[in-house]
């Protein structure tokens, strides 16, 4: 996913919000390139870009007008080892889980949230769960039946066979489920903030494609005081 997340950078700078988000978008952008590099040349140092980049590709949340180092250094400390054991181990599966463990806590973390915070937010945030799930289940079928659907793809014809491409699809489901999971967290944290934030929708209420302010910073800041 490389369009989406330029567009979100954007929007969120140009709405004065919170640097994090400006670097979510960037990171899954950098995701998005690494991919697609990777997929381009099929070289080995294209593959270990775009595996690191998902690992430095976080969101957190903290408390208003507050820092808490230690989520920061933990996060921080797990990813530069876990980036320095996979260059010498070279194991994909090694990544495969240590990635995991990220996505488990942040759905964790999101679930509990939209449980007892913010339950107006649970259809985007279990969209963005379903749809990043999608996209990982078919990528494990690829990855099972690999030999199978490509043997398939020989017989049927291109627009059929081109929708078994389920690595394809694994791009592009989890790319998507990631940028609404980052549209999920800015609109935890716009409304935490009391921003009353304008929510625009695509396909109806559950593809949000972007939040963006009714008014601008300066006196959100005053109604904030």
């Amino acid at each position: 996913m490389i369009l989406p997340p330029i567009y979100g950078a954007f929007q969120t700078f140009r709405d004065g919000l919170e640097f994090r988000y400006i670097c979510s978008f960037l990171g899954l952008l950098a995701v998005g390139v690494g991919s697609w590099c990777f997929h381009m040349t099929l070289l080995y140092e294209m593959q270990v870009n775009d595996n690191i980049f998902l690992l430095f590709r976080y969101e957190c949340f903290k408390q208003e007008n507050s820092v808490n180092l230690f989520p920061i250094a933990l996060l921080l400390v797990f990813s530069v080892s876990v980036t320095l054991v996979y260059l010498q181990w070279k194991e994909p599966v090694f990544h495969q889980v240590m990635y995991g463990a990220l996505v488990a806590c942040l759905v964790l973390r999101s679930i509990f949230i939209v449980t007892w915070v913010y339950p107006w937010l649970r259809p985007l945030c279990y969209t963005s769960l379903g749809i990043f799930m999608l996209g990982f289940l078919l990528w494990n079928i690829d990855n099972i039946f690999c030999d199978s659907l490509r043997a398939s793809r020989q017989v049927l014809p291109p627009g059929v066979g081109v929708v078994t491409q389920f690595h394809a699809w694994w791009h592009i489901f989890t790319g998507l489920g990631s940028y609404l999971h980052i549209l999920l967290s800015l609109q935890i944290r716009s409304t935490y903030l009391k921003y009353r934030p304008k929510v625009w929708s695509l396909f109806g209420k559950y593809l949000i494609v972007m939040v963006s302010f009714p008014f601008s910073k300066s006196i959100l800041n005053r109604h904030r005081q």
